[in-house]
C-alpha cells in the first residue's frame, strides 16, 4: 500500500528558539534556511524537541505557521500534532494542515495509558479529521504505552496513516513492522544513535535531535545509506557517536540548544522545567563538536 514516499533522510526534529521567554521568530526562520541549505529532507517542529509541553496552543501554531512559510515547500514539513487528549490532538492536526504542513506527527497518548483499542480509536479519530499523512509516533519511555504491532497494521488500513517514528530502542521491530505492512509503510528512526543499523534493517530515514546541530552530517550519512554506501555512513556515523551521546547526557533538547548556542545560531534557552544543560555537560558536549569538526579547538 503506497500512501507517501516523501519523509526520507534525515528530518531534525527542530528545537525552538526563546528570547526573554518569548518564541524568536527570527531564530527559528534562520534555524529552517539554514536545516534545508546543510541538506536536511524534512522537518519536524513542535515535537517534543521543540518544547510543545510547554507552548501554548497559540504558541504551538505560530511555530508551525513560521516553519511552513520559512520551508516554502523546499522540504516537506512534519507538524507535531500529538497529545494525551484526542480532541486537541484533533485541533493541532486539523491546524496543521490548513497551515501548510504535509504531514502530522502524533505521539501515542501519554500517561493516560490507554489500551491497543484505544490508541487505535485516538489514531483513527486524528484519521478521520485530517486529509494528510499521518506519522506514529511510538515512544514507550516518555509515553507508558508500546503500540503493538499488530495495532499498527490495523491503523495502516486507513487512508492517511503513513508511517512511525520509532524510538522503541529495539531494532528488531523495523524487521517486524515491515514484515507486517509492507516496504512502503515509512519507517522513521528516533534514536540518533541507533539510526544507522535501523537504516540497514530497512528504516527510511531518521527524525533527529543531533541533526539540529549537525544538519550537513546527519544529512550526509543518511544519503551515504540510501545509496548503499555502509563504509562512508560508517565513517561518519564514527564522527557523531561522542555528539550522540554528549547531546543526551542531559535532556536532548537542551544539549541541542546548547550546541546550537556554540553555533552562535539562538540563544540557549529553555523552559522550566527543564534547564540549561550544566557546565560539565557542555564542555562533552562542546568537545564532541570539536571531535566532530563542527567547532574549532
Amino acid at each position: 500500500m503506497t500512501k507517501h514516499t516523501a519523509f526520507t533522510g534525515s528530518l531534525p526534529a527542530l528545537v525552538t528558539p526563546f528570547k526573554g521567554g518569548k518564541i524568536d521568530e527570527a531564530a527559528l526562520r534562520a534555524l529552517v534556511t539554514w536545516q534545508i541549505e546543510s541538506g536536511s529532507s524534512g522537518l519536524v517542529p513542535v515535537g517534543t524537541t521543540g518544547e510543545s509541553p510547554t507552548l501554548s496552543h497559540d504558541e504551538h501554531k505560530r511555530v508551525v505557521e513560521i516553519v511552513v512559510a520559512e520551508a516554502k515547500g523546499r522540504v516537506p514539513v512534519i507538524a507535531g500534532a500529538g497529545s494525551n487528549n484526542t480532541t486537541e490532538a484533533i485541533d493541532l492536526a486539523i491546524h496543521a494542515e490548513k497551515a501548510g504542513a504535509q504531514a502530522v506527527l502524533v505521539v501515542t497518548p501519554y500517561y493516560n495509558k490507554p489500551t491497543q483499542e484505544g490508541m487505535y480509536q485516538h489514531f483513527k479519530a486524528v484519521n478521520d479529521a485530517v486529509g494528510i499523512p499521518i506519522i506514529i509516533y511510538n515512544i514507550p519511555p516518555r509515553s507508558v504505552v508500546d503500540m503493538s504491532v499488530e495495532t499498527m497494521a490495523r491503523l495502516y488500513e486507513l487512508k492517511n496513516i503513513a508511517g512511525v517514528k520509532d524510538a522503541t530502542a529495539n531494532l528488531a521491530r523495523v524487521s517486524q513492522q515491515r514484515h507486517a505492512m509492507g516496504p512502503d509503510f515509512i519507517q522513521l528512526s528516533g534514536e540518533d544513535m541507533t539510526a544507522l543499523a535501523y537504516m540497514a534493517a530497512g528504516g527510511h530515514g531518521c527524525i533527529s535531535v543531533v541533526a539540529n546541530v549537525a544538519p550537513q552530517l546527519c544529512a550526509e550519512l543518511m544519503a551515504a545509506v540510501r545509496k548503499g554506501d555502509y563504509a562512508g555512513a560508517l565513517r561518519i556515523q564514527d564522527r557523531l557517536v561522542p555528539l550522540h551521546d554528549a547531546v543526551f547526557k542531559e535532556p536532548g533538547l537542551a544539549g541541542a540548544k546548547h550546541g546550537l548556542g556554540l553555533l552562535g545560531r539562538i540563544v540557549e534557552e529553555v523552559r522550566l522545567p527543564l534547564l540549561p544543560v550544566t557546565a560539565p555537560t557542555g564542555k562533552v558536549i562542546r568537545e564532541a563538536m570539536v571531535f566532530a569538526g563542527l567547532l574549532n579547538a
